[in-house]
């Protein structure tokens, strides 16, 4: 339950403004099972570029920070452009937004340093989505 009330922290204290309409892209990001989930999600940012940070937020250490720009390239732009399309706001601020909050919430899910089974987190995560409203 400490691992749900943390993560539900990190995406309420990115939803003031358009973060909030971020949180449901967010979320499918991170619940994606045809791209493996979190599991998915954390090799593939590490593999396209962003292999520090990510260890840095899934570790337990302080978060090193990225740009929009690295995670645009990371995560494809048509991806963030449909995110943020999703959200009604424009790619750059939608990526913004992704590089303040995809940390937080991956550092909030992964609390021992290591990312939990995908269907433990499919369960905690629709806990969180209840929660959202």
């Amino acid at each position: 339950m400490d691992l749900l009330n943390s993560a539900l922290g990190a995406l309420k204290g990115g939803s003031e403004g358009s973060g909030g309409g971020l949180l449901e892209g967010i979320l499918s990001l991170v619940q994606n099972k045809e791209s493996g989930g979190l599991q998915g999600l954390v090799k593939s940012l590490s593999d396209n570029g962003l292999g520090d940070a990510v260890a840095s937020w899934v570790g337990t250490g302080s978060n090193l920070p990225v740009s929009g720009d690295a995670l645009t390239k990371a995560l494809g732009p048509e991806r963030v452009q449909a995110m943020a399309q999703a959200a009604g706001v424009s790619a750059p601020e939608a990526s913004g937004q992704l590089a303040s909050l995809l940390p937080r919430l991956i550092d909030s899910l992964t609390p021992g340093g290591s990312v939990p089974d995908n269907d433990v987190l499919a369960k905690g995560i629709a806990l969180v989505r209840s929660r959202l409203g």
